[in-house]
């Protein structure tokens, strides 16, 4: 489905109402309000502080959501050079470019980078093309680069048809809903409770 010219909006915190843009043609689909809303209500709905990253960033939709909502820094991560240049313009448009970092590269090689460098995170959204089965190695990626913070989340939005495993590593998938053909997971390292 072409999504080219669709807009959505950040839902709440300091960048509420505004519009951002689309990533143009149609190799992205942004996340719904209504998504957007039930995710943040499960993993915030506010932050005080932290490091995001959002992996095949798309729009960048999330993590300036995440931003917007009081996280402190979210990294962006996108291999399509016109979603690179879309999620330049959101965070321009909703005043938060100080806050992020925007990186044209695969996901897998950044995750890698990531690692090197000893770089965690709070708080990871991996929206993923969807059945293209990119989840389970991302997922695998992010266990073995060791990226996520002990008490940090993964947010995944996938479809019904793609299977992912209830662990993956050392990473426990504790929460699955459905929001229409959406359904959205999300996994912390296997000893921390339940959200």
């Amino acid at each position: 489905m072409s999504l080219g010219g669709c807009r959505v909006r950040v839902i709440a915190g300091t960048a509420r109402g505004h519009k951002l843009l689309a990533v143009p043609g149609n190799k992205t689909r942004p996340t719904a309000d209504r998504v957007k809303e039930a995710v943040f209500n499960k993993i915030g709905p506010f932050f005080d502080g932290g490091v995001g990253l959002d992996l095949f960033a798309g729009t960048g939709g999330l993590g300036i959501e995440a931003l917007s909502r009081g996280l402190g820094r979210v990294v962006f991560i996108d291999r399509d050079r016109a979603a690179w240049a879309t999620i330049r313009k959101n965070l321009a448009a909703t005043n938060l470019s100080e806050k992020a970092e925007v990186y044209c590269t695969d996901a897998l090689k950044a995750l890698r980078l990531f690692k090197r460098r000893h770089c965690q995170f709070d708080l990871i959204f991996l929206d993923p093309p969807y059945n293209k089965n990119a989840l389970r190695p991302v997922l695998e990626q992010v266990a073995r680069c060791s990226v996520l913070r002990p008490n940090g989340v993964i947010v995944v939005e996938h479809t019904e048809d793609e299977t992912i495993p209830n662990q993956v590593a050392d990473l426990d998938r504790n929460f699955t809903r459905r929001y229409g053909n959406v359904h959205i997971s999300l996994f912390q390292h296997c000893d921390k409770a339940a959200l």
